[in-house]
This record gives C-alpha cells, sequence and structure tokens, in this order.
C-alpha cells in the first residue's frame, strides 16, 4: 500500500514538472533579428528605378543591331583593303607606274597602295565614331568606289591609268562599292526603319488632330458623304450648278470642320427658305 503512494506521488510530481514552462535564458538571443533589421533595407539602394527599361528602350544603345551590321562590314571592307595596301607598300611598287604587279589578284601601284589604306583608316574611324558617320561615310566611300571603277575602266590600257586598274580591280571595286552602299543605307533609307535604328524617330512636326475635326452627328455624317460625292462630281465634270457653288465655297477655308460647316451653311440657308 505505501510503495504504491510512493508511485502515486512521484508520478503527479513528474507530470508537474513537464507541465511548468522552461526558464527563460534566451533573452539576450530574442534581440537579435531587431539587430540584423536594417539589412532588409540594403537591398532597395541598389535597386534600379522604375522608369530604366522604358528610358533603355526610348533610347538606342550605340552597339544595336543597325550599328553593329554597319560597323561590321565597315571593319571588313577596311581590313581587305588594308591589307591590300600594305602588301603593295611592301613590295615597293612605283608610285606612279600604269602597269602595276599583280598583289592579291589584282593590280596595284604605290599610289593605289596609299590611297587603300588612307580609305581603310577612314572607315575604321567613322565606325568607332557614331552609327551616323559611319553610315554617311560607307555611304560617300561606297559612291567613291563605283565611280573610280567607271573612270578607271574607261582608261585601262592607256597612259591615264595612273592607278594601275585592270579588270579585277573594276570588278572589286564595283563589289566593294555595292556592299559599303547597302550597309551604309541599312536602317536608314527605309520607310519603315527598324526600332532599334538610331535614325528611327517619332514625328514632332506634325501636330496633334482636334477630336471636332471629325463628323460626330448624323447630319455630319451625311454632309462628309454629301461633300465627297460633290468633289468627285466635280472631277469627273459632271457636277450640278448647286455641287459646284459648294464645292468653290468649301475651297475658301483648309480644315475639314470648316468644309463641313460651309457645306451645312448651304443646307440650313436652303431650309430656312
Amino acid at each position: 500500500m505505501a510503495l504504491s503512494l510512493h508511485r502515486h506521488r512521484t508520478a503527479d510530481r513528474a507530470r508537474t514538472g513537464a507541465a511548468d514552462p522552461a526558464p527563460r535564458t534566451d533573452t539576450p538571443t530574442a534581440a537579435a533579428p531587431t539587430a540584423a533589421a536594417p539589412t532588409a533595407a540594403a537591398p532597395t539602394a541598389d535597386a534600379p528605378t522604375a522608369d530604366a527599361p522604358a528610358r533603355a528602350e526610348r533610347e538606342p544603345a550605340s552597339g544595336s543591331r543597325v550599328y553593329a551590321v554597319q560597323r561590321t562590314g565597315a571593319f571588313v571592307v577596311a581590313g581587305i583593303i588594308a591589307v591590300f595596301g600594305v602588301l603593295g607598300l611592301a613590295n615597293g611598287l612605283a608610285f606612279f607606274s600604269t602597269e602595276g604587279q599583280r598583289i592579291l589578284g589584282m593590280s596595284s601601284n604605290g599610289l593605289l597602295s596609299v590611297i587603300s589604306l588612307v580609305t581603310a583608316v577612314v572607315l575604321v574611324v567613322a565606325a568607332f565614331r557614331s552609327p551616323r558617320t559611319a553610315s554617311t561615310v560607307m555611304i560617300v566611300i561606297g559612291v567613291l568606289f563605283l565611280v573610280s571603277a567607271l573612270a578607271n575602266l574607261a582608261v585601262l590600257n592607256t597612259g591615264l591609268n595612273l592607278l594601275a586598274f585592270r579588270l579585277s580591280n573594276v570588278g572589286f571595286s564595283v563589289a566593294a562599292g555595292l556592299v559599303l552602299l547597302l550597309l551604309g543605307a541599312y536602317g536608314r533609307v527605309s520607310g519603315n526603319l527598324p526600332p532599334d535604328s538610331p535614325y528611327a524617330r517619332e514625328r514632332d512636326d506634325v501636330p496633334p488632330v482636334p477630336a471636332d475635326e471629325y463628323p460626330s452627328t448624323p447630319a455630319e455624317f451625311a454632309a462628309e458623304r454629301a461633300m465627297r460625292d460633290a468633289e468627285v462630281a466635280v472631277v469627273q465634270h459632271v457636277a450640278s450648278f448647286d455641287q459646284r457653288r459648294r464645292v468653290a465655297a468649301m475651297a475658301q477655308v483648309t480644315s475639314r470642320r470648316e468644309r463641313r460647316e460651309v457645306w451645312m451653311s448651304f443646307d440650313r440657308a436652303r431650309r430656312d427658305a
């Protein structure tokens, strides 16, 4: 009996100890999140502004697709004619020889070698300047290549062949000129410019059309149709006297709204009469 009471008391003390909360010994640790709280705001200091993507879309980068195509073309053509010029000077060609020597399948002399090097330098410098400069220089040099091909074709095998041209030189000049012209005009001379073109911009010189320029009532829509029919009839020389008179009166004003008002004034005058 005594042993049973002892067991019951021991079990009661065990349950009472388990129910008591553990003493709080982590009070200093509770302040740790508060100390780290300012760290959460750190990313916002370096966050990009909300309008950064829109500004990037409005301002085409200098490395856009149009500029990359033009610059690559300028580098390729400049590299070819630079190698041609360097090899010509390295071989010690006569400066004003009209016969020339074979360089890379073409004929060359000292003068043509110097001109080739100068042209290559101009193309490279223009390619590094800006998209507009690269495009303009490529178009100009492309035209000069074509003019040179035609001019030297006319003086082949004559004493006026100062650049020692042969048919291979003429063919290369035509090909290089067309490449420079096409790449220089790429993204610039077109009716539908690419969005990333440095030359694409919105028209600022076109004023907005006021809302009252357009018809809004059934009477105004009917007047617009009658105006159109009268103008067509005048052009086809089948208009009546009233149509000719109205079209002549509308010719004195410029805006669409004023022309419509002139036409409707004739309608009102007819009703009042």
